[in-house]
């Protein structure tokens, strides 16, 4: 017996990394699963993926800033299993690292209509469907930027952490007696495609070279935060709305300093992350 069974999970983003993590998180604990990402051949890799480990899964290729298409996968999954009982949205995007002046226009924008309107779009589609039943879960995920606090260089990103929290959490509390669970969830330094793969305005590559002993003392390999995922879609959380889960709260982050610290005496540090930026001209130059 899974603490899942009988359950089906929609998780956007969900061909690799956190998303696909937390994928299979919840088919390892019996539910069935539909996942999605804009590339299809990427959905139908992972969809195999899971199915040859023996979970039950399905998938549609999906761009979460376009309404029709969430629908459309809405449509696809209680087509496909019947029901639709908890929905993530994870689908996001960094953009790149730079001045704000001096990143093209629609670079910030696409981080604007991913993380977003995906969110937007994915909980409108979910509660929709969620209220009528009184039962559901409704995750969304956060990240840096989302205390509302400046985040310099990441100012197409950090902001719609911070509109995301503020959305999820008045979801909660306009929806607060009606059976179903609204959260937020922020799943801290995570070692994804992501975070590996950045995007940085010309003559601002080095600053980014900080980000490798942050992720040494505090990353964690998407495993981790699934499982805080898992347990927020389990029963454990029944009859709960509008909890704000950290996973990187002050004992990991003492834990984080303290490993360093044994390391640099032992000489067993952890390694670094891997980091392969990607230089984008200036539009201001």
């Amino acid at each position: 017996m899974g603490i899942l069974d009988n359950r089906v999970a929609v998780i956007t983003g969900s061909s690799r990394g956190l998303g696909l993590a937390i994928a299979r998180a919840y088919a390892a604990e019996g539910a069935s699963v539909v996942l999605t990402a804009r590339a299809a051949a990427t959905v139908e890799q992972a969809v195999a993926a899971l199915r040859d480990a023996g979970g039950r899964a399905t998938g549609l290729a999906c761009d979460v800033a376009d309404w029709a298409q969430v629908e459309a996968l809405r449509d696809h999954a209680l087509q496909t299993f019947g029901q639709i009982d908890i929905w993530v949205n994870n689908a996001g995007v960094a953009g790149p690292y730079g001045p704000t002046a001096a990143i093209p226009n629609d670079a910030f924008e696409r981080v604007l209509r991913t993380n977003i309107y995906g969110t937007y779009y994915g909980s409108l589609v979910a509660l929709r469907h969620f209220l009528p039943r009184r039962t559901g879960k409704l995750i969304n995920l956060l990240g840096r930027g989302d205390d509302g606090r400046p985040a310099r260089y990441q100012n197409s990103y950090a902001p719609t952490k911070a509109w995301t929290r503020s959305f999820t959490l008045t979801l909660a509390q306009e929806y607060r007696d009606s059976g179903i669970g609204i959260f937020a969830f922020n799943p801290g330094l995570v070692e994804t495609d992501m975070m590996g793969r950045i995007e940085a305005v010309a003559g601002y590559e080095a600053r980014l070279s900080p980000l490798k002993f942050v992720m040494r003392l505090w990353g964690n390999p998407p495993e981790v935060p699934a499982q805080r995922a898992l347990w927020l879609a389990s029963s454990a959380t029944d009859g709960k709305t509008g909890l704000n889960v950290q996973v990187l709260n002050p004992p990991q982050l003492l834990g984080g300093l303290v490993r360093e610290g044994i390391g640099r005496v032992t000489g067993r540090r952890r390694p670094e992350h891997h980091f392969d930026i990607t230089t984008i001209p200036s539009v201001t130059e």
